[in-house]
């Protein structure tokens, strides 16, 4: 039963979870703008409280609050998680890895295959995991809206899916570490994110 009672403190309540959560967003909007991934702290400490105070028992929530935190959710989920990815990756590689041109990151071919056999395009300098950004938006978007509706065992499946398409960009060492920081971190953003809209539900 939750120790919030009456219609004002209610009221306040709701009214505090949603600020917060839209908070959370206008600062992901500045950090976007700004193009300033430190920003992306201040949306994460926001997102964090907001957790925190939905988690506790709470009232149930009203039909527009419902709606509203659903629409905040997906949006910090989509728009922040990228934001946060790129912070996370930038402090991991400490900035040492060249992006490319689409999405990716700029690798050099080892001299040597597996089997130890010679390379005859060894040193040779191409982009892998092109187009990271995009996958990364539709990536958080299935996370969240499969942890908001309930699916979460949907989620082996979209990380299926997603190692299948990367496996033959993943020889490269830093191509794998991006691979798996970065996916770690997306997801975690997202399910944050789902979060808030579950807690304020149940």
């Amino acid at each position: 039963m939750s120790p919030i009672t009456g219609a004002l403190p209610i009221t306040l309540y709701w009214i505090a979870v949603l600020v917060l959560a839209a908070g959370c967003l206008a600062v992901i909007g500045v950090a976007h703008w700004q193009r300033k991934n430190k920003i992306i702290a201040i949306a994460a400490a926001l997102l964090a409280v907001d957790l925190v105070l939905v988690a506790l028992p709470s009232p149930e929530s009203p039909l527009g609050v419902t709606i509203a935190l659903g629409i905040l959710s997906i949006s910090i989920a989509v728009l922040g998680g990228g934001i946060a990815t790129t912070y996370v990756l930038k402090l991991a590689t400490r900035g040492l890895v060249r992006p490319g041109l689409f999405g990716g990151i700029i690798v050099t071919e080892p001299s040597r295959t597996a089997g130890g056999a010679l390379r005859a395009n060894a040193g040779e300098q191409h982009e892998v995991l092109r187009g990271g950004r995009t996958i990364g938006y539709l990536e958080r978007f299935a996370v969240a809206a499969t942890l908001m509706a309930g699916f979460a065992e949907a989620i082996a499946v979209i990380i299926a899916i997603k190692g299948v398409g990367r496996f033959t960009e993943l020889e490269a060492a830093e191509a794998r570490e991006r691979f798996i920081i970065g996916t770690f971190a997306s997801l975690i953003w997202a399910a944050s994110s789902a979060a808030l809209f579950h807690f304020a539900l149940n």
